[in-house]
């Protein structure tokens, strides 16, 4: 098998045996990136750069250096800046820009021990469900050419999926980091709001971004979000919370459990209203023989309600655009960013450099916000949305009285093909699953579980898991013991 070929764990490993060096293994991960280009998954790649790490990390290691993510291969989205590599949020206004620091996950795993192979595409601004919002072009599902990878953290989702790297950041602010791991057949977690510094990461709605990870296994994402997680000073929204080896609890037994019945006593709450019309039969069915492994492992499934799930996409839809309104409005073309180079005056500058900086959903999304703060509309609209985001956090409050984890589906259909659904509203739809969790700042994860049906069979289903405030390790533990007894994580696109 590939070096590349094998998970983070496995990779790791082999570093450690001494098998292969960092540079054999970034290098053999470049000469993928190359092959596979077509997929789009990537807008920068640092040959030399990354090279020159990999043997730094080499040296490092014959030093005795034990880092936990030591000569490993990764890659950021391209939301986070990086002083060594340009940094554009998939958008014409910052082409080319350079930022002079790091944000504080890149640099957390550069000092973890990381080796950045380069930067992945994504929807302009974080702003999509399909990564065809890019101003670079649309990335491609590596389980089949013609679908979407999801957005808008599909290139990481794509380069993970295609083994071009065994891990990579992503983030999600309605459900950016899970769709696109659903749809590309990979592990992707969302930690709570707060647990990973967004210092550094080029915002679009500030109350609901969130750093992440995407990786093959649910051990390779705990790997990473224990090195990347923790308090930054620098960002006013960090949680004081203490820093967790979420690798260590992943095989530990529950109270009462044995080796056969690992979940026993974990409660799984399904959401009546998860599972209820709009869902695609072929996504149900796979979702249910996940959930029906889980309750073989020993886990229990009861009934729950989240009544007001239905109303997590209107609300999201004005409240982030509300926030993205506020926040991009620095990009002006006078400051840094692009600046049109015909114009009259101040005015005109303005309006002309971000028309053309500025993709057609941006757009949208910045006159919608606008149009939500203004005058006589705040109330009637900016505010009733924070209502009933505080009403949808409450119903998870109720619903986890009655149970330890919720599961359903990540998004109500397989991928799409690619330019199948030009009406912005039913991109919006498609974020029905995940967008509750994202209003009340839980952690969540996507969990491979299994393939679509007929024409689709080739088009992954992802398996939705969400823990109250700060539980990722339960997460990630029921997601692992799953794992160990279903193979769709290991399974992968062919070439």
């Amino acid at each position: 098998m590939s070096r590349a070929g094998l998970d983070l764990r496995g990779q790791r490993d082999a570093l450690l045996a001494g098998s292969v060096s960092s540079e054999e293994l970034v290098l053999e991960h470049l000469l993928r990136i190359e092959r596979h280009a077509a997929l789009n998954a990537f807008v920068h790649v640092d040959r030399d750069l990354a090279l020159r790490a990999a043997r730094e990390a080499d040296a490092a290691r014959a030093r005795g250096a034990q880092a936990a993510l030591l000569g490993l291969p990764l890659a950021h989205k391209d939301v986070f800046v990086t002083h060594d590599m340009p940094s554009t949020a998939g958008s014409r206004m910052l082409a080319g820009y350079r930022s002079p620091f790091d944000a504080t996950v890149v640099a957390r795993l550069r000092a973890a021990g990381a080796v950045c192979v380069g930067k992945t595409n994504m929807d302009e601004f974080a702003m999509g469900s399909a990564n065809e919002n890019s101003a670079f072009g649309a990335v491609r599902n590596p389980w089949d050419a013609q679908a979407i990878a999801g957005g808008s953290s599909g290139g990481s989702a794509a380069a993970v999926a295609a083994r071009l790297v065994p891990a990579a950041t992503g983030t999600d602010t309605g459900g950016s980091i899970r769709q696109p791991a659903a749809m590309c057949g990979i592990t992707g977690i969302k930690p709570t709001y707060g647990l990973c510094s967004r210092f550094g990461m080029i915002a679009y709605a500030s109350s609901l971004d969130q750093a992440g990870v995407m990786a093959r296994s649910a051990w390779d994402c705990a790997l990473v979000l224990g090195a990347m997680a923790g308090f930054d000073e620098r960002d006013s929204t960090s949680a004081q919370h203490a820093p967790q080896d979420y690798t260590a609890a992943l095989d530990a037994p529950r109270e009462g459990a044995d080796a056969s019945r690992p979940l026993a006593g974990l409660r799984i709450g399904l959401p009546r209203e998860w599972f209820a019309h709009g869902l695609a039969d072929e996504v149900a069915q796979a979702v249910r023989e996940a959930l029906a492994q889980l309750q073989r492992l020993g886990a229990e499934l009861v009934d729950i309600d989240l009544p007001r799930s239905e109303l997590s996409v209107a609300a999201y839809y004005i409240l982030a655009p509300a926030e993205a309104s506020s926040n991009l409005s620095r990009f002006d073309g006078v400051r840094y960013g692009h600046r049109a180079e015909q114009y009259r005056d101040l005015a005109e500058l303005y309006a002309n450099s971000r028309a053309e900086g500025f993709g057609p959903e941006v757009k949208r999304r910045i006159l919608i916000g606008t149009y939500v703060l203004s005058h006589g509309y705040y109330d009637a609209y900016y505010l009733q949305a924070q209502k009933i985001r505080r009403l949808i956090a409450e119903d998870f409050l109720r619903a986890f009285a009655d149970c330890d984890v919720i599961a359903g589906p990540v998004a109500p259909t397989v991928a799409w093909d690619l330019g199948a659904k030009p009406d912005p509203l039913a991109n919006y739809l498609a974020d029905v699953h995940t967008l509750p969790a994202s209003l009340a700042g839980l952690p969540a994860m996507s969990v491979p579980a299994g393939f679509g049906r007929g024409e689709h069979a080739a088009r992954p289903v992802g398996l939705q898991l969400v823990a109250p405030h700060f539980a990722e390790a339960r997460l990630l533990h029921a997601a692992h013991q799953l794992q160990r007894v279903t193979d769709w994580h290991q399974r992968a696109p062919a070439n």
